[in-house]
């Protein structure tokens, strides 16, 4: 019987199938993107009303004059379920799309190119000042997206802007330099995402040091293993002597005199070998292991404050804050801790730190629904600050997590219109936040449970509850999943 390696044909009715869903695949992206396009558009009408707020206002202030755009966009995020900043740009950009990218607006609703297209083009086209060059730039780009991906079109638009653009290199990287800086996207079973925005120079020198440096230890170990196998595969001791001749031999270069002279008297000519570390890692992995040790452990080549400060910038040492429940401090239990009150982190981890800490906040929580009953710490003003910290963990405003000991602790009900330095009448907001609260028409106030009741200038009222605690009540079964 002859056979094909070729894959089977596609029956008929499976052909008509196939095409009639396509048709409404290609059907609902069209619905999608006019309806994204009307989105956009009252989204910046919006944008619109609080600019000419601004435009109104006698202040000269900027925090001032930004007011009525953060109050729009915590408005937004409340009635969207958003973070308020997420609002705030999504309001910006479809001002911009109105304003100064109208023709894709109008590829949009005419579904002639998808929302990651219309969103490249704004990225990309937002560094070209000059009105007519970006208009041309954005017809030419347009013709290129329709019938391209989003990611061959941002290629494309690129090189396109780099050419046109009148602004020349020097003037946008000395610009771009300007927004240099770290930032963490947090990941599941407890990673993190470390990200450092630098000059596109400093950031591949950087990668290849530490590649030359993970490859160095790797060469290292992979040469100690060799040697461990070539000693253990040798049957007589002039076997051993030729063996261990040839497992060295890569580390000859690294000989001096000093391997030549004979111990002195009275001192064992062979040394007791160190204890063999086998070093299965990859290179990949070492890499990621000599940042975290450069960064954590490593002196700054230039420290501004040596005179001034104990030991200079190399002394200083990374602190965080660590929620650990107490069995899994025990060891009774693998239940995971939390870092900042916002990322697990694995139990080994968080008994590591606890050992390390110089102190401990004791938090007493009911054993049901987990609210916090009590923080035992003498002190009284430190004891509310740390009964505060262990019930928000973070900043209460908008869907933001900035972890509590970055933020302020604000009275709901303001301390000068009489409003007590209570546990009921304190929270941590951030300082985005908190300026808001203070600055613009919305007002705070606090529940029993400690949920916060957000009022908007709009009169819309919106209430965020403390962060959830998972609790389990021992009875030595298994947790129910």
């Amino acid at each position: 019987m002859e056979t094909s390696s070729r894959p089977a044909e596609t029956q008929g009715a499976d052909v008509d199938r196939m095409r009639a869903g396509l048709d409404v695949v290609r059907e609902q992206k069209s619905v999608i993107a006019r309806a994204q396009a009307a989105l956009i558009r009252q989204e910046a009408e919006l944008a619109a009303i609080a600019l000419d707020e601004m435009e109104r206002m006698t202040s000269r202030a900027s925090r001032d004059r930004e007011m009525p755009m953060r109050s729009l966009s915590a408005e937004v995020a409340f009635a969207t379920h958003v973070h308020d900043l997420t609002a705030q740009k999504e309001l910006n950009d479809a001002y911009a799309f109105v304003t100064r990218f109208s023709a894709t607006l109008t590829a949009l609703e005419e579904a002639r190119i998808s929302k990651r297209h219309a969103d490249v083009i704004l990225e990309v086209g937002a560094s070209i000042d000059n009105a007519d060059v970006r208009a041309a730039w954005e017809h030419t780009v347009l013709d290129r997206a329709a019938r391209e991906t989003p990611g061959r079109t941002r290629a494309f638009a690129r090189q396109l802007a780099e050419a046109v653009n009148p602004v020349g290199m020097s003037e946008r990287f000395a610009e771009a330099c300007e927004t240099r800086g770290v930032s963490i996207v947090d990941l599941d079973d407890g990673m993190a995402l470390l990200q450092v925005r630098l000059p596109a120079a400093l950031a591949y020198g950087i990668r290849d040091r530490i590649r030359q440096q993970a490859r160095i230890i790797r060469d290292a170990a992979n040469a100690e293993r060799a040697r461990r196998a070539a000693e253990k595969s040798v049957t007589t001791p002039a076997d051993a002597e030729s063996a261990r001749d040839a497992a060295t031999a890569v580390d000859a270069a690294d000989f001096t005199l000093d391997d030549l002279t004979p111990p002195p008297a009275g001192e064992a000519a062979e040394p007791t070998p160190a204890e063999v570390i086998d070093d299965t890692r990859t290179l990949v992995q070492i890499g990621a292991d000599l940042v975290s040790d450069m960064l954590l452990t490593g002196t700054p080549a230039i420290d501004p404050v040596t005179d001034r400060s104990s030991g200079g910038l190399g002394a200083i040492r990374a602190h965080v804050q660590v929620v650990v429940p107490v069995l899994t401090l025990a060891g009774k239990t693998h239940t995971g801790a939390s870092l900042h009150g916002q990322i697990p982190i694995d139990p080994e981890t968080a008994r590591r730190l606890a050992g390390d800490a110089p102190g401990w906040d004791r938090v007493m929580c009911d054993p049901i629904t987990g609210t916090v009953l009590e923080v035992d710490r003498y002190t009284p003003r430190a004891d509310q600050q740390r009964f505060l910290r262990a019930r928000d963990q973070h900043c209460r405003g908008f869907g933001c997590r900035q972890p509590a000991h970055r933020c302020q602790i604000d009275h709901n009900h303001e301390h000068h219109e009489g409003g007590p330095t209570a546990i009921g009448n304190l929270a941590h907001l951030c300082t985005r936040h908190h300026t808001l609260k203070t600055e613009t028409a919305w007002a705070v106030r606090q529940l029993g449970d400690g949920s916060l009741e957000f009022t908007s200038p709009l009169g819309n009222v919106y209430t965020d509850e403390p962060p959830p605690r998972v609790m389990f009540i021992p009875d030595g079964d298994p947790p129910p999943f």
